[in-house]
């Protein structure tokens, strides 16, 4: 995701929505009055930018960004940074709330990083992102006419993340602390119980933190570098209720130990306790490899499809890169599925294929897969989750995809349907030169950036495909997040 700094290029946000009011006048203005620091004003929040601050706009046309804002929202604004066309600002109190508003469940949504859109209501977060997805390919991908399926929404916008990672920290008294990050800042606000992760979290979480206080064990403290516990991982499998904790330490030994696996040990559905060693001055979590301290070294998950009545178990560990939302996920393979239209006798490549977990979907209905990550833990999981499954049709390459790619092309190795799933840079060019080269039937593109997505789309339509299926998918609620599937076909030559 670019910055705002990005979002200025061009003075107008490169993926923001624009109203019907913004339509009429450019998006930023010069500033007809003297704006400075710490004035205050009031703005009418006409939009949204990039990272989900309000796009607020004085009487006077000024451009403000205003996080905890709403469109709709008319605000009264602390400027906190002057800048020629747009400035930023922190809102001071809502004047008029947007029909859109809604109270945040969290206690502690303003000052929290992790999530943007708390107090936005559900349907006005879904319509925000269906439109998101239609601005940037209209935009920068040129697509005028493009049908665009409703984005489907979760079944419960919260307690829908698997996978949580928390920093932790020391209060004023001396007493260990957990939480996320304030925006833009590494200052840690505590809450142990963060909305959108599982409700264990806070059970294992001040569990940690008592060990801590009892055994008088520090936590990292980033300025010093010193202090031992530096996050705390904790993954559970929905399917099967496994859980598992990694301790991010700053050394090399964990004191107290048996005291910390007997408070583990009594929560329910917990499998295994693991440490990682980071002694670096670094914001990288995780930073070398996971070791046993109890249990077992992963979790177990399942996923499922009863439109084609597949199973796959996988076999995940604290550093594997896996989906952080089952449920959505499972709707989505299940589309990938449908629309890659396997018969049996495809050749199918999964890009960017993370631990394998698209890649032993297709296996079940495909002839062959190959899957290609760049990173090896990845791949050994990926081998490891085949095996577990009896799948013996899927190969796995350590590698850029760029380089790996084109290295198959050369010894004949060619798809029939290709499957990319690449992360928020999107593809590399490269790749997508190879695929026009290679000529699948068929791509199945997942994307969780529709401004990349955009743009991929954009190469690959002037050079022999046709932009079939857009499905967006709201992945990562209370977050400006989006996950879209798109089908594309290859055009018949003439």
């Amino acid at each position: 995701m670019r910055s705002q700094k990005q979002e200025m290029k061009g003075l107008e946000p490169e993926n923001g929505r624009r109203s019907e009011r913004s339509e009429s006048r450019p998006f930023f203005q010069e500033k007809k009055m003297e704006y400075r620091k710490n004035d205050t004003v009031t703005a009418d929040i006409i939009d949204l930018g990039q990272d989900g601050a309000g796009i607020g706009r004085t009487e006077d046309g000024y451009t403000l960004f205003i996080k905890d804002t709403v469109p709709g929202d008319r605000v009264e604004v602390l400027i906190i940074k002057v800048k020629k066309s747009y400035g930023y600002g922190k809102l001071k109190q809502v004047l008029k709330a947007s029909p859109d508003r809604v109270d945040p469940p969290c206690p502690v949504a303003r000052q929290c990083g992790g999530c943007q859109l708390q107090m936005m209501s559900y349907p006005a977060q879904l319509a925000m992102k269906e439109e998101k997805v239609r601005n940037d390919l209209k935009r920068i991908g040129g697509f005028e006419n493009l049908e665009i399926q409703a984005i489907v929404p979760m079944e419960s916008p919260f307690r829908y993340r698997n996978k949580a990672q928390f920093p932790v920290g020391m209060d004023r008294d001396g007493n260990p602390i957990t939480g996320f990050y304030a925006g833009r800042t590494h200052t840690i606000i505590s809450n142990p119980d963060c909305l959108l992760g599982c409700p264990e979290n806070w059970e294992i979480l001040n569990e940690i933190l008592d060990w801590m206080k009892n055994s008088r064990i520090p936590a990292y403290n980033e300025e010093t570098g010193k202090g031992l516990i530096r996050h705390i991982l904790i993954r559970k499998g929905f399917a099967t209720g496994e859980i598992i904790v990694c301790l991010i330490i700053n050394g090399e030994r964990i004191p107290a130990r048996d005291e910390l696996v007997a408070r583990m040990r009594k929560i329910d559905g917990m499998t295994g306790l693991t440490y990682s060693s980071n002694t670096s001055r670094t914001n990288v979590i995780l930073n070398g490899p996971v070791k046993p301290i109890w249990g077992q070294e992963y979790i177990t998950d399942i996923l499922e499809s009863r439109a084609f009545v597949i199973s796959v178990r996988y076999q995940i560990s604290p550093a594997s890169f896996y989906q952080i939302n089952p449920v959505q996920t499972q709707r989505i393979y299940e589309k990938v599925l449908e629309l890659a239209d396997l018969h049996g006798n495809e050749t199918v490549m999964d890009l960017y294929c993370g631990i394998g977990t698209i890649s032993l979907f297709l296996a079940r209905k495909a002839k062959k897969v190959i899957g290609v990550e760049i990173v090896p833990r990845a791949i050994e999981d990926a081998r490891r989750n085949a095996q577990i499954n009896g799948i013996e049709n899927a190969e796995f390459y350590v590698g850029k995809a760029e380089e790996v790619v084109p290295e198959l092309e050369q010894h004949g190795i060619r798809a029939d349907v290709a499957v990319v799933d690449p992360p928020r840079k999107g593809c590399d060019e490269k790749l997508l030169q190879t695929l026009v080269r290679m000529k699948p039937e068929r791509i199945v593109y997942v994307s969780c950036d529709p401004a990349t997505l955009a743009r991929d789309l954009k190469y690959l339509t002037e050079n022999a495909f046709r932009v079939e299926y857009v499905q967006p998918y709201d992945q990562f609620s209370e977050t400006v997040h989006v996950e879209t599937v798109v089908l594309m076909s290859r055009v018949k030559e003439k």
